[in-house]
């Protein structure tokens, strides 16, 4: 799908799609859980859609209705001896949060993978795992087959892979007789969404005990270990809601710092674990107007100038900061987010590539983008790279264009905020051609 933007949004008030990161990790618990759960979550997703879709496949039932999933648990040991058959999709979480789940289940599964999520590394948690018990099929190829039964004992995972590898055993090993231990080395990077994941745990009753060692005079953590005592239950809390979106949220507010008259996004909490609520403050580094008032941020316009962004924690941030930069004054530079090179696109290459399109001074360097802002972008065409993020960031860079913006592959937006041009439009006020 081709969407030609022929009127840039002027700004508005909108509200926060359901966190999909939320929506994840609290479908999971309720499958896991001692009896029935409703998950509130508004919004859906193909990646929300595919944890549920999976979760089913292994033995939940999952509906949906009333903007509400009803999460009936998984009774564990009824499907041993059965092949499982779980379609991933694209979702990155969904296979590496559901991988050591079934291994904790001694299930036997297929998981389906999508897109480029075969290419995106898999290797430690994959190599733990198979030292645990479970037998895994080659890497690379989809699908990725698992079978044997997941064992307790100690994971060692470097902190600057993957989050989610963490995420996923967190979810399993309490399943165990034996529990476990995971220990971190290095930096955990992305480190909030691992809290997101204790949170919903805690929800469920599931303890979790966490030692950190942190160098001398230094705030970022070096190493961690979480204990995780076994044959733990998950108790549902009957009702559980995941809250408002701030990755999805981040590219309606720095929209607002570009746009004409600002934008205000409701039904996000300013206290929320989500690492990407980070947002704000970066906005008001650049120099936009941010305020809160009643449940709701703003963020108009202001004299913006080129900052230093450390990705590190937020990398999903970085397709919407990168679009603030291309308008504001002077040098941006982004770094520590090597990581984008594995997303749904190579992100890096994709922002430089979509942006410099469009008219912006940027170039990618090898782990983050530099940019030099311009007071306005010519516009033009770019594509999306199949990469929902892409789309969204290109859209809101319209904004700063004189002319029409016309991309290709809108339809990646599907992947985490479907109705993404409907408020694009309808609350924002831009105008588009689809094609």
């Amino acid at each position: 799908m081709t969407v030609r933007i022929i009127k840039a949004p002027v700004g508005g008030e909108v509200r926060a799609v359901a966190s999909k990161s939320e929506a994840h990790r609290l479908l999971i618990c309720a499958a896991l859980a001692d009896v029935e759960t409703l998950v509130g979550c508004p919004e859906r997703s193909e990646d929300i859609d595919a944890t549920a879709r999976c979760l089913a496949e292994l033995g939940a039932a999952i509906s949906y209705e009333h903007e509400e999933f009803f999460v009936a648990p998984i009774i564990r040991g009824r499907s041993i001896g059965r092949e499982h058959s779980l379609d991933c999709g694209e979702s990155g979480s969904t296979l590496r949060f559901l991988l050591p789940v079934c291994g904790a289940l001694g299930y036997h599964a297929s998981l389906h993978m999508g897109g480029r999520l075969p290419e995106r590394p898999l290797s430690s948690l994959y190599d733990e795992m198979t030292s645990h018990g479970c037998s895994l099929s080659e890497q690379g190829r989809s699908p990725l087959v698992c079978r044997g039964q997941l064992k307790s004992g100690t994971y060692a995972l470097p902190g600057n892979i993957s989050s989610q590898f963490v995420s996923g055993l967190l979810f399993a090993l309490p399943i165990l007789e034996g529990g476990g231990i995971i220990r971190v080395t290095g930096v955990l990077e992305s480190r909030p969404y691992v809290d997101i994941t204790l949170d919903a745990l805690r929800m469920f009753g599931v303890t979790v005990f966490e030692e950190r060692r942190e160098e001398s005079g230094e705030s970022r953590v070096e190493d961690c270990v979480f204990s995780i005592p076994g044959g733990q239950v998950f108790r549902s809390p009957k009702n559980a809601r995941a809250g408002g979106d701030w990755s999805n949220a981040a590219f309606w507010l720095a929209l607002g710092a570009i746009s004409r008259n600002g934008v205000t996004c409701s039904g996000l909490d300013p206290d929320s674990r989500q690492g990407d609520r980070a947002v704000v403050e970066m906005l008001k580094r650049f120099g936009a107007n941010v305020a809160w008032e009643s449940g709701a941020v703003t963020v108009s316009p202001g004299v913006l100038r080129g900052i230093d962004i450390d990705a590190g924690d937020t990398p999903d941030l970085v397709p919407a900061l990168a679009a603030v930069a291309c308008a504001a004054e002077g040098k941006t530079t982004i770094y520590n987010a090597g990581r984008l090179r594995i997303k749904e696109s190579d992100r890096l290459s994709a922002i430089a590539g979509a942006f410099g399109d469009l008219g912006a001074d940027i170039r990618e360097t090898e782990d983050g983008l530099m940019v030099i802002g311009r007071k306005s972008l010519s516009g033009g065409q770019t594509q999306s790279h199949g990469d929902h993020r892409i789309a969204m960031s290109a859209a809101i860079l319209s904004a700063a264009c004189v002319n029409p913006v016309e991309i290709r592959g809108t339809e990646a937006v599907r992947k985490s905020y479907p109705g993404f041009f409907d408020d694009f439009t309808t609350a924002l006020g831009g105008e588009y051609i689809e094609s």
